[in-house]
């Protein structure tokens, strides 16, 4: 899967250095993954939800983070829209405006 964008990642894990093993561990996974449908998403990340308008919600770190990614599976590209704590998630009103 092709993955917009690392440095969302980066910049992310600079403030919070607990996060990036697993944001890295992360990324490396999905960018060798070849997903076709949420399936197999799930058997990449058994703790994923599909959270509606294409966007997959995959917990980090034990769940203490939270990534909101589009993933558009007939063109094999990921878009990382959100990553924050599970709190700052919680605070989504609307997760398809993300």
């Amino acid at each position: 899967m092709r993955i917009i964008a690392k440095k969302t990642l980066t910049l992310y894990y600079s403030e919070r250095k607990d996060s990036e093993t697993a944001l890295e561990e992360w990324y490396e996974k999905v960018e060798k993954a070849k997903w076709n449908s949420f399936a197999d998403v799930k058997q990449s990340f058994s703790t994923a939800d599909y959270v509606g308008g294409n966007r997959i919600v995959f917990n980090i770190k034990g769940n203490r983070y939270r990534l909101v990614a589009l993933v558009l599976f007939k063109n094999k590209m990921v878009y990382i829209r959100f990553i924050g704590t599970h709190q700052e998630y919680e605070r989504i009103k609307d997760i398809e405006s993300i």
